[in-house]
């Protein structure tokens, strides 16, 4: 069997070699991107490094980063699958395989040529897969597993690339996946939480404080499904500082406030610089009105979009050591903050300390069924209050997150004073409302 060499053969077996590498590199990249610890993206963020921040970028979006990976190395396989088949054809005489073929027919019903074609496409697939299983994907990934760090620095910039080149692709699977994972788990999860909220009710005891146990049980279940809007503190009830203000203004916020962070902003709060921790200023008290607190400003600041899960924003705040973030909306403004606190009064329930008043949700019990509650109070606080899943608004809440908002989205305009509607089991009443908003709202459970 003589093998017949062209100068051009030459060229597309080195096409073939440069095609493997790129397979194996991007093979690799899979395991050393989503091997990476918070560990390693603490380490990553601490270096100030342009490719490391880079890296943070792409992980943050580990949907889209895979499916860049994936597009990436299915191209790769199905031209190393052509190139080779055609310098095999090239290579090979086709009677390359007659002799095999004359003896597999005794045993296989086919002719002569069918079974030389079906030898060749054998052999093929068999070299090919090898050549992809050992250099493609099994070396690749175990230097990669070993060297994850190096290795996702290294691939950095290609995959940053790649990303830019096959985002409208991958942006499509990314979605088609979640609608796919949604349809798959949406049913199912809804079934299963509120199984497991019964189970949680059967078999918490009836002792003093098994309400109270129960609530965290279930608030544990529900965690992973709320997000940060959900939660947040919205700007208009913040409690921030500008930059000019004197040192006795900044003193005098506190003393009103009680809180031990204070975000800085300049100008407006759309520009928040930083966060000012009251106990850096403790030392400090006896200094004049012209003392500048602004040295005190610490500008690390963590940005969360609104639709973060607080799962994630929990995992987060401890890998950076906060416990503040500056919400942002889809335009990039300030749309409020979101503390540790927050995501902890969801599983164990509202917090109070020293500084605390009662009053901080604004409401009035008339009775096991009727409310009445401030505009701004979030749907999430109301259904805690009022003992009702808070999935129960799931349709009708949109993109509303206080009981005005709900108000609002189902009636679309700002109702007078007096205006009342149903909605499922409760109904809703405007109890007080000035031009721009609605300030209280009376709700009644309709039946339990």
């Amino acid at each position: 069997m003589a093998i017949v060499w062209e100068w051009s053969m030459l060229l597309w077996i080195f096409a073939l070699m440069i095609l493997l590498v790129c397979s194996a590199l991007v093979s690799g990249s899979e395991v050393a991107f989503f091997s990476l610890t918070p560990n390693d993206l603490h380490d990553l963020h601490q270096d100030k490094n342009p490719t490391a921040d880079r890296l943070i970028e792409l992980k943050e979006k580990p949907r889209k980063l895979l499916a860049t990976i994936l597009i990436s190395n299915n191209f790769i396989n199905i031209a190393i699958v052509i190139l080779s088949d055609f310098l095999l054809k090239r290579m090979l005489p086709e009677n390359t395989f007659k002799g095999f073929s004359e003896m597999a027919i005794q045993y296989i019903p086919l002719e002569l040529e069918k079974m030389m074609s079906l030898s060749n496409f054998l052999v093929t697939v068999a070299g090919v897969t090898f050549l992809l299983v050992l250099f493609g994907e099994v070396a690749p990934k175990i230097y990669a597993s070993i060297n994850n760090r190096k290795f996702a620095l290294m691939m950095t910039g290609p995959m940053g690339i790649l990303s830019s080149v096959y985002s409208p692709l991958s942006n499509l699977m990314v979605r088609f996946g979640n609608n796919l994972e949604d349809r798959f788990k949406g049913s199912q999860s809804n079934t299963s939480k509120e199984e497991m909220d019964k189970a949680i009710d059967l078999t918490v005891s009836k002792e003093q404080d098994a309400e109270e146990e129960a609530d965290i049980l279930k608030g544990i279940i529900k965690f992973g499904d709320i997000s940060v809007k959900q939660i947040m503190k919205p700007r208009g009830d913040v409690v921030a500082v500008d930059t000019d203000i004197s040192f006795n203004d900044v003193l005098q916020t506190i003393k009103d406030s009680g809180y031990s962070r204070i975000p800085v902003y300049q100008d407006d709060f759309d520009n928040v610089i930083g966060i000012l921790y009251v106990k850096d200023l403790i030392t400090h008290l006896q200094q004049g009105k012209d003392y500048e607190w602004q040295t005190h400003i610490r500008t690390n600041l963590l940005y969360v979009p609104e639709l973060k899960k607080i799962g994630d924003l929990l995992k987060e705040f401890q890998l950076k050591h906060l416990h503040m973030g500056i919400v942002v909306d889809e335009f990039g403004g300030s749309a409020g903050i979101v503390t540790l606190e927050d995501i902890m009064e969801e599983v164990i329930g509202e917090i109070k300390d020293e500084f605390d008043e009662d009053e901080e949700i604004d409401y009035v019990k008339i009775d096991e069924l009727n409310y009445i509650f401030e505009g701004k109070t979030l749907i999430n606080d109301v259904c805690r209050i009022v003992g009702e899943d808070v999935e129960v608004f799931e349709t009708a809440r949109g993109e509303s997150d206080s009981l005005a908002g709900l108000v609002l989205e189902n009636l679309g305009y700002i109702p007078k004073k007096d205006k009342e509607f149903v909605l499922d089991r409760f109904k809703l009443k405007v109890m007080s409302v000035n031009k721009r908003r609605i300030e209280k709202i009376k709700f009644t459970i309709l039946e339990r």
